[in-house]
């Protein structure tokens, strides 16, 4: 048999084909999406697509079993079905064209849905998915035509394909530069958040705040540790002059602010502890920073409240929604628009230019990252991203604690052995902190300060221990004389319950 036959019926290279020309046609979407502005490309698209049919028990399994990873796991996932399934269009194409099209066509179908379907679509954002489709349609012939019966021995040969093979690659990597360079939306972005030079300030920790005892968490976080959830593949970028909100619903007079005129307002500093749903029992999606805003009670009593209104549903730039009981806005807790963080700008992953922070509620129906919009308006009347995917409609935050020293399956020097950790229940304080060794009596704790309710406090103190295996288990009871529950309970539907136990050994 010739070359050129072997090259002609090799199934495997038209299923190569088809791999490159839809990684070409897959980099000139993603080119696109960067020209456009679009703030998630085809892949990403579909990542997200993804997120949004998910069951809310299922993606609370998937956070709790790979934790950060969550995201770039789903992103690999859609890239590896992508490219079985360009290599599946190839190789159908060898038999068929009209088969390896309708292949295409599926995942094309796909990427547009995802892309017309996400919250904050427009219908420009299906623009990327055409031009990945016309390319791949236009690279696969091309390929393939060296692998065709009947145009000779020049265009049949291995040569001649492996030399398109090339070429196709280096438009791949041409089309990645190209994204990367043409795409500055992010770091433009960044340059001016580093540029800005906002009325905030950055307090050191109070006294008597902090424990000065090794291994145990700090009190303030540091924006680079702040746990980070959100269900954005691609977190959005927002130049600041062109960020806007909107409140309105059922209020007397609708308001429009710029980012400018949000400076403009009476500025609020203040320390708080947020912490997500997700947070298992002894978990860290927990973290305490100085934020820097303005008060939303201001803003809403400017607009109006009107009368029967119980909610306000917040709206994120990506499209993400959550619920939050207006009266949690408007009493004196000091729920802000928090533009500041630890003394800078937000960050971007955190939010920038713009969120909402609100003490003594979970994240989930309070925290907007990235807010643009806010709607005075009913619970009975919508349902937002969580609370449709079977979480509580309101998400007050539970009493916990936690143990950071010694650290689960830590080995002690017998005797007296240093125990801390930190316990919170924002706006209502913590009064005590206990630990039990082995299932014994309870121990009280020292605690240290704490500037107000909002914030965590740190506790310390020490048991005596024995040569041999150990259980440490701890409980915090809050200002209103309630006690924590050491009944175990799940995140999902409304925050985990339960004592933070560790085993650890003595010699």
């Amino acid at each position: 048999m010739s070359t050129a036959q072997q090259v002609q019926r090799s199934p495997r290279l038209w299923g190569l084909a088809g791999l490159l020309a839809g990684c070409l046609g897959l980099a000139a979407s993603v080119l696109t999406a960067s020209a456009m502005g679009v703030r998630v490309n085809p892949v990403a698209a579909v990542a997200e697509a993804i997120i949004r049919i998910t069951p809310g028990r299922l993606a609370e399994e998937a956070i709790s079993l790979v934790g950060k990873l969550d995201k770039p796991i789903l992103v690999a996932g859609v890239l590896v079905f992508l490219a079985v399934a360009f290599w599946y269009a190839g190789r159908t194409s060898a038999r068929s064209p009209a088969r390896g099209q309708v292949v295409f066509l599926v995942l094309a179908a796909i990427g547009g849905l995802a892309a017309l379907t996400s919250p904050s679509a427009r219908p420009t954002d299906v623009i990327p998915v055409f031009v990945g489709g016309a390319v791949w349609l236009a690279a696969l012939p091309w390929l393939t035509q060296a692998l065709r019966p009947g145009v000779g021995t020049t265009g049949g040969s291995r040569r001649s394909f492996l030399i398109r093979s090339g070429i196709v690659l280096g438009g791949v990597a041409v089309f990645g530069v190209l994204g990367q360079v043409v795409g500055r939306t992010r770091r433009q972005v960044e340059a001016s958040r580093k540029l800005l030079k906002l009325p905030i300030s950055m307090r050191p920790a109070p006294a008597k705040v902090v424990l000065d005892i090794e291994g145990l968490e700090p009190w303030r976080t540091e924006n680079s540790d702040f746990y980070q959830v959100h269900t954005a593949v691609v977190v959005p970028a927002i130049d600041p002059k062109e960020w806007g909100l909107r409140i309105h619903g059922m209020v007397d007079t609708e308001l429009r602010l710029s980012y400018q005129d949000l400076l403009g307002l009476e500025l609020t500093e203040r320390w708080m502890t947020l912490n997500c749903v997700s947070n298992p029992v002894g978990g860290d999606y927990i973290g305490n920073a100085w934020w820097s805003g303005v008060r939303i009670a201001d803003l809403l009593a400017e607009a109006g409240v009107q009368a029967g209104a119980d909610a306000v549903k917040q709206t994120s730039e990506d499209g993400w929604t959550c619920g939050t009981p207006l009266e949690a806005l408007t009493d004196d807790r000091g729920a802000m628009l928090a533009f500041g963080m630890n003394g800078a700008p937000l960050p971007i992953e955190h939010g920038f230019p713009v969120r909402m922070i609100v003490p003594g509620l979970y994240g989930y129906v309070a925290a907007t990252k990235w807010l643009v919009d806010l709607e005075v308006t009913r619970f009975a009347d919508f349902s937002a991203y969580w609370t449709g995917r079977g979480w509580s409609e309101r998400g007050p935050v539970k009493l916990a604690s936690r143990i950071d020293v010694p650290r689960g399956g830590a080995s002690v020097s017998a005797g007296s052995v240093t125990v801390a950790g930190s316990a919170w229940r924002q706006l209502t304080g913590i009064e005590a902190v206990e630990v039990s060794l082995d299932g014994g009596s309870w121990q009280p704790m020292e605690l240290a300060g704490a500037p107000s309710n909002d914030t965590w406090v740190q506790w310390s103190g020490s048991v005596d221990v024995a040569a041999g295996d150990h259980e440490l288990r701890v409980r915090a009871t809050d200002k209103t004389g309630a006690t924590q529950t050491g009944v175990r309970v799940d995140v999902v539907p409304d925050g985990a319950t339960g004592w933070h136990t560790i085993e650890f050994s003595a010699e």
